[in-house]
């Protein structure tokens, strides 16, 4: 099954500037991305762009070129138009956080997301070719916002929602909470322990063992965690045996 990076292509439509074209691919590359897709670059291959680069040049090696839109995106299932314009037609229209959340599902195979010239941005009959719209909310007295820059904030909201992602996936997968059994078990123990090293008397406890509880019910732990805290007690145990006897 594809992940989420390999199955989104980031698409430079008409770039003009080669050193755009280098540091989108940093962009990329940085957030985990790889496919870069470009269609009628002014200038490419081009040495600025691998200056701008900085270590992307597999991206740039790797990257796929294209007459026109309509070739790039043919096998896309879901191609989504970025603009910092408002059109005289309404087009769907989805932010940045938004568009990460969508492409996450599992329903699409191949996703472009489609950036236009530096100067002009994608035309009308660009877009038409697009499902969705994705503005980058700027500025409304100064919206003129780089191509690389706004490649970067789209791969940047990608990424963190693929971390959540994974992060779900290996709570589920690896960590486990314990049962109050356990936890029981646990408190009975670490009051052991606290008496047997003399920081707990019984006698005159000051709800020491409640705020104990309130502690570590605070913290939940996990499988893993209690295991370790329960080999630490149980090593005081032992080493304080023959002095508790």
């Amino acid at each position: 099954m594809k992940s989420i990076f390999d199955k989104v292509s980031i698409v430079l439509v008409s770039t003009t500037h080669p050193g755009n074209i280098g540091a989108a691919a940093r962009a990329m590359k940085t957030m985990s991305l790889k496919n870069l897709r470009l269609v009628n670059p002014l200038n490419f291959p081009s040495a600025e762009a691998s200056v701008r680069a900085a270590g992307a040049d597999d991206v740039l090696a790797e990257c796929k070129q294209f007459s026109n839109l309509e070739e790039a995106i043919k096998d896309c299932d879901l191609v989504i138009g970025t603009s910092a314009r408002i059109r005289g037609i309404p087009w769907p229209m989805i932010h940045p956080r938004e568009c990460a959340k969508k492409i996450s599902k599992k329903a699409y195979s191949s996703i472009a997301i489609v950036f236009g010239r530096e100067s002009s941005g994608l035309s009308n009959e660009e877009l038409q070719l697009c499902n969705m719209v994705l503005k980058i909310p700027t500025n409304s007295e100064y919206n003129s916002l780089n191509l690389a820059a706004a490649v970067q904030i789209i791969c940047y909201e990608m990424y963190l929602v693929v971390s959540d992602i994974n992060t779900i996936e290996y709570e589920k997968n690896n960590l486990v909470f314990i049962s109050q059994e356990k936890m029981e078990q646990f408190y009975k123990n670490l009051e052991d322990c606290f008496i047997r090293i003399g920081f707990y008397d019984t006698n005159k406890p000051k709800k020491l063992m409640h705020r104990i509880r309130r502690l570590f019910n605070r913290a939940q732990l996990y499988e893993s965690e209690w295991k370790i805290l329960h080999g630490f007690i149980s090593k005081i145990q032992e080493k304080t045996k023959n002095n508790h006897n």
